[in-house]
């Protein structure tokens, strides 16, 4: 007896990722390929890691063992390098083998704690912006994402510190409902590059343990904040180690982020949930043990720094006003007085989309330079709050940021006084 359905038909796409749109990545990192452009769009680094990062990764290659199956938590010597770095940072000695597990990247961790904590209808709160890829993370597990605006408070046609981006302690109480399960929490921040003081975090994490919250603390640009700023740990808060898990990433620290190393960092309670079955590479176990021994992070601050400053002096030329970050290597520009002409054509794909899609469009096409359009990073209802910027990165070599410069001095014939 036949059974067969009916093949004439496309066969059906699975509800839960049917309403994805086609994302900004795939559409600006093709477009500067084909434009030859600029690149300041995607946060990858166009220079090498560190030499004792690539030795690294030669020694663990050549060790046998490190080439076949590994632990589900990860290899033993990256938790425990994890747990050695990291002790210190989190005031209390870390267990590698029930408090750090590593994850193909720290998306993947991200992903591995929604699938262990949320039941269908569970509700994620995000502050916006936010990386986009929180929101798929949440969706594929059946959570609800709920949304709370950073807000620029200022001029923000002049320049600024990201510091002026500040959360409604209000407006986020007002989010919180029964279905209420997980605040996420993004700190140096991508892509504003605040770096949250402590009294801001005392207040969200009084939040957090008045309703109960499982808090997730994405700091994956944890070693890259600038002078006179400190990143505080919210995990340190009292009270707050019990319900946090802080995920990292050996790509932001080492500059790898084709290595797809994470981890994630929290009580044996909670970090038994993330558990999942994934190999590992040690060569960050090793950059890790080393990176104190070469002053790898004071060093490296000191790096982006200069392409911070360069970047600024870039942007402030070419008369576009602009969020000086604290931490990560990203700044957001201030494109409302560019002044795009009239009747100027954009591909279909941009259909829809909101006005920094389009001048990001542009940019690419006529100034040489790509960014990415921020609105990506809010929800629908909030998306017209990122619509006046495009998100710049930093993380590049001297010679790009100089050609990106050169190109961007084109601007100025377009910007409106």
């Amino acid at each position: 007896m036949s059974h067969s359905k009916n093949n004439s038909g496309p066969i059906k796409v699975a509800e839960r990722v049917a309403h994805f749109k086609q994302d900004v990545w795939s559409i600006f990192t093709p477009l500067a390929a084909q434009l030859k452009a600029v690149n300041l769009g995607q946060g990858f680094m166009n220079f090498p890691p560190p030499d004792f990062v690539r030795k690294a990764a030669i020694t663990a290659i050549n060790t046998d063992d490190c080439n076949q199956y590994s632990h589900p938590k990860g290899r033993l010597r990256t938790r425990e390098a994890l747990a050695k770095s990291y002790s210190p940072l989190f005031n209390r000695t870390l267990d590698p083998e029930t408090e750090v597990i590593t994850s193909a990247g720290a998306n993947e961790g991200l992903y591995a704690i929604f699938a262990g904590f949320l039941d269908d209808g569970d509700e994620v709160i995000l502050i916006e912006p936010f990386f986009d890829q929180y929101i798929a993370n949440i969706t594929m597990n059946g959570g609800v994402p709920v949304y709370v605006p950073l807000r620029p408070h200022g001029d923000t046609n002049k320049i600024m510190s990201s510091r002026d981006w500040k959360l409604d302690i209000n407006e986020l109480r007002s989010k919180i409902t029964p279905r209420s399960k997980i605040l996420v929490f993004n700190t140096p921040h991508n892509p504003v590059g605040k770096v949250f003081s402590k009294e801001e975090m005392l207040e969200i994490a009084q939040v957090v343990k008045e309703h109960n919250l499982l808090l997730v603390s994405d700091e994956v640009y944890d070693r890259l904040y600038y002078k006179p700023d400190v990143h505080e740990r919210i995990a340190n808060l009292p009270g707050l180690w019990e319900r946090t898990i802080t995920v990292g990433s050996g790509g932001k620290t080492f500059g790898t982020t084709g290595w797809r190393v994470g981890w994630s960092i929290g009580p044996k309670n909670l970090i038994k949930t993330v558990l999942a079955a994934q190999t590992r590479i040690e060569a960050i176990a090793i950059s890790i043990e080393e990176a104190d021994t070469h002053d790898y992070y004071e060093e490296n601050i000191v790096l982006y720094e200069q392409r911070r400053e360069k970047l600024c002096k870039a942007l402030s030329d070419a008369g576009l006003p602009y969020t000086i970050p604290q931490g990560s290597y990203f700044i957001l520009a201030n494109t409302k007085r560019i002044n795009i002409p009239e009747n100027y054509e954009y591909p279909e794909v941009l259909n829809g989309r909101p006005r920094d899609f389009k001048v990001c469009y542009w940019m690419a096409k006529e100034i040489g330079v790509v960014a990415i359009p921020p609105s990506e990073f809010y929800s629908e209802e909030n998306r017209h709050l990122g619509e006046d910027y495009a998100r710049f990165a930093f993380c590049k070599t001297d010679e790009t940021l100089e050609a990106a410069a050169k190109a961007l001095l084109k601007l100025k014939k377009y910007i409106n006084e």
